[in-house]
Parts: structure tokens; sequence; C-alpha cells
């Protein structure tokens, strides 16, 4: 199991929210969550005050960031809340979910049915993050368009 605060990225995490139902750690393009264990995860409950939050950090809806669920923890998702996260105005750019045995890979699969972004599980969390970064990388189109005389 890799917890973020054990991994190499934490030095580049740029702020860390305590929230009851875990900890978001948040990076310039990239978010990554470790839920507590035992929690029903909900939309109204957690991920609405949660998504408010970090609009107001980000200054923008999510479109540029890709959230990491880095399932350390044993935890339940309502699933079906995914689509009251897309009624709202926050979107993301990709979303990933980090598990660490077999039945965690196929509850990611459930909760895909429910993406309308880029999706993708993953076994660890170094590979995540670096879908993360790939997927928020963007050329610098200002050096490419200066065209100084």
């Amino acid at each position: 199991m890799g917890y973020i605060k054990d991994s190499s990225f934490y030095q580049d995490a740029i702020q860390e929210l305590r929230y009851s139902c875990g900890m978001y750690y948040l990076f310039d393009t990239f978010v990554v969550s470790e839920i507590n264990e035992g929690v029903v995860y909900t939309w109204d409950e957690h991920a609405q005050p949660i998504v408010k939050e970090l609009s107001e950090l980000y200054d923008h809806n999510g479109e540029n960031l890709v959230l990491i669920s880095n399932r350390v923890h044993s935890y339940s998702v309502k699933p079906s809340d995914w689509i009251k996260f897309f009624k709202s105005d926050y979107k993301l750019r990709g979303y990933a979910i980090v598990s660490y045995n077999p039945k965690g890979l196929i509850t990611s699969l459930l909760e895909k049915l429910f993406m309308r972004n880029s999706f993708k599980s993953f076994d660890n969390l170094e590979d995540a993050i670096a879908w993360a970064k790939s997927l928020t990388q963007t050329p610098d189109i200002t050096s490419k368009n200066d065209k100084s005389a």
C-alpha cells in the first residue's frame, strides 16, 4: 500500500486538507484523496462541500484537475451519486483509482460506468500520478506563437 505521505511525491504537495471523511493532498494539477476506513462516501455529506472548497482554492471548476482516489483504506462510494456530481458545475480532466487488492479493482469497474471523462485504474500510486501529469501537461503555445522580429 502506498500512502502519499510515504512517497516522494509528498514533498510537492502544495496543501493538505483534513476532512471527517479523510485527507486530500493538493498538487498543481491533481488532487490525491485518501478516505478513512469504513466511510460511506456520498455527494451530499462529503463530495459537495469538498468540491466547493476545491473550486475556491483552485479558482476554477476542476476542468484542469485530475482526482486520484488512493484507496489505502476500505470504504464505500455511493455510485449513483456520480450523477449528482455531473449535474454540478464541477468538471474533472480525469479520475483515477488506485486499488491495492482485487476487490478494489472490481469496484472501480462499477464506478467507471458513471464516469464521463478520462478514467483509469491502477495498482500503484506512482503510475496514477504519472498518468495524471500526462493528462494535464499542455505544450507552451506562447513560445511557439511568439514571433518577435
